[in-house]
Order: C-alpha cells, then structure tokens, then sequence
C-alpha cells in the first residue's frame, strides 16, 4: 500500500507473537504498511486489534520474552531497523521518531519537572546543552500554549489536557520526521481532545513531520489524516486516502464501524447498529478470514482462506473477497 520511494516508513509482512501460558498470542499477522513523507496516516481499529503492538515493534520497544518479532521487515528512511545495533535504535527513539502516549501519567516521570524532562529529551538528540536546551524547552512549552514560568512544576500539577500538551512539546523537543500518538485523545473531554487533535495538525505541518494517528475514533482521523488503514485481529483489512474511504468504505467491518457511529441527523430512539459477535481469540484466530465469523456477507471461501489486500479502486485496498460495490451499504 502507497509504496514507492517517496515512503519515509515501510513495514513488509510484520508478524508479532506472545507466547503466554494460555497459548501464543498472535498480535499481528503478516502486515503490510507504509507512510509518505509529510503525510498523516490513520491507524484505526477495536482495542485489540495489534496498533499499539505494531508501533512498539517499529521502535524496538516489545518486551522479550513474552514478545517476539517473528517475521517482516521495517525500514525507516531506507534503514532496516531490524538490523540496527542498540546504539542506533536509542538514537532513532526520540530523535528520528516520538511518540505520544495514550495516559501521559504513565510516561511522565513524576519526581522531575515538566522542563527537567523537555531538557533530557533534547540533551539526548542534539547538541543544545544548558542554557540552550533550557531555553529550547520553554519554546516547545510556549508552542503548545504552555506558559514557560509553568516548566518548573511537576506533572500532577497538571490537568490531563495539559498533561497531553506536555507529551507533545517532548515528543516534538528534537522536530522528529515521523511522529507516533497512541490514542492521544482517549482520556480527555470532546473540548480538550479537539485542542489536542489542532495542536498536533499544526505541528506537524509546521515542522513538515509525518504522524500515524493511533485511534478508534474515525472523527479524529477525519480531522487529522490523509490516509486511513483499517486493522482487525492483526491484519489490515482496508487501506485508502481519507475522503475515498470515508466516502466509500469496502470492507463489511468498515462498513460496520462507520454504521455505528451516531447520526444527530437519525430520529429519536433509533438504536446504534452493532458488529454482532465479539473479536477473535488471538491465540486461536479462525481459519481464512478473521472477521468471517462476524460479516453477513460471508461465503465458503471467507472460511476457508484469506483473500489479501487487492486494490479495487485506484489507491483503495480491501482483503475482501466480496467488497461492498457502489451503491452498497452507507
């Protein structure tokens, strides 16, 4: 999907493992992925469904054991980061690429002030030092709408917006090329996550940085992406530039999460449609295609193998074999 050499990350067949007492837990499953420079992809699916596993992979982050990569590739501005000694991959986290945590209580460290952690940030990928990278911190903190004066304080003298903005003046301290944010909005108020998502659009353009949007919100990703790739039990199941996805979803578990998302236009009392069944078991994932058991449009092939992604529309990839045509569904 999208590859080509304008791509700043390109993963091929990533396939990541847990071995559990209760079985081995199959996170991903052959992905296939890529990003362009410059551009914001979204990553979209159910709690579950291996995003958060597929980010931590890329930074060499997956805790061994349980977790294991067992197969794939991932390049990242033409270098295997497979292949990278643990020198270079410190070097690469925070510097080339940052994330943005879901809670950021649980990434902060809580005895060191807000600008004592921006400063650490920037002593570890660049030059600045003392003076200069303090000074580099109160400029990331006024550039999220942070007051400088407020860099001596601590982060549980926060509020969790503020917190969030805090996450990303570190995140961004170094003007990374490809920023990561886990679900970035999750904890906050609709007010709160709207000046979330405007900080990070803005941001990014102005830093020219690319972003994979972590996220099970498709009103985030209308507002932020450019692209949008749909997961499910560890695969990709659709793949398209936002407006033709939005416009058009293929794949019946796309269809089925845009159909669930509320309509102020739907009269009152109508109920929420739902995706009938619940996910698969990762430790034991049906034969053929995973959402089978769930689609009501399934048919004796769906059960017995996966179709793979196949490109039905110009830019538009579906692992259907029974893509919902024109016309169909929303």
């Amino acid at each position: 999907m999208a590859n080509g050499t304008s791509a700043l990350l390109e993963i091929r067949d990533l396939s990541v493992r847990f071995n559990t007492d209760s079985g081995v837990v199959r996170a991903v499953n052959g992905l296939d992925l890529s990003i362009q420079r410059g551009k914001s992809l979204g990553f979209v699916g159910e709690t579950g469904a291996g995003k958060t596993t597929t980010a931590l992979a890329l930074l060499r982050l997956i805790q061994s054991p349980p977790g294991e990569i067992t197969s794939g590739e991932i390049f990242f501005d033409g270098q295997d980061v497979l292949k990278m000694t643990e020198s270079e991959r410190r070097n690469l986290r925070g510097g080339k690429i940052a994330m943005i945590f879901q809670d950021p209580m649980t990434s902060l460290n809580p005895i060191m002030t807000v600008e004592e952690q921006i400063v650490e940030m920037i002593s570890l990928h660049s030059r600045l030092r003392g003076r200069g990278a303090m000074k580099r911190a109160h400029e990331m903190l006024e550039l999220v709408g942070i007051r400088s004066e407020r860099g001596r304080d601590y982060p549980h003298q926060f509020s969790g917006g503020m917190r969030q903005r805090v996450g990303i003046a570190i995140a961004l301290a170094c003007e990374p090329t490809l920023l990561i944010a886990d679900e970035p909005t999750t904890a906050l108020d609709v007010t709160i996550q709207a000046q979330v998502i405007e900080l990070i659009r803005n941001l990014q353009k102005m830093v020219s940085t690319s972003l994979l949007l972590i996220t099970h919100d498709l009103g985030v990703v209308a507002e932020a992406c450019d692209d949008v790739a749909i997961m499910y039990a560890g695969r990709l199941v659709e793949y398209a530039p936002l407006r033709p996805l939005y416009k058009h979803p293929m794949h019946p578990y796309t269809q089925g999460l845009f159909n669930a998302v509320p309509n102020f236009n739907s009269e009152p009392g109508v109920k929420l449609a739902v995706i009938q069944g619940l996910t698969p078991d990762p430790t034991n994932l049906p034969k053929g295609c995973s959402f089978s058991p769930r689609c009501p449009n399934a048919r004796d092939i769906c059960y017995k193998q996966s179709c793979g992604m196949r490109e039905y529309e110009s830019g538009h990839f579906v692992d259907c074999y029974f893509p919902l045509t024109t016309g169909e569904g929303a």
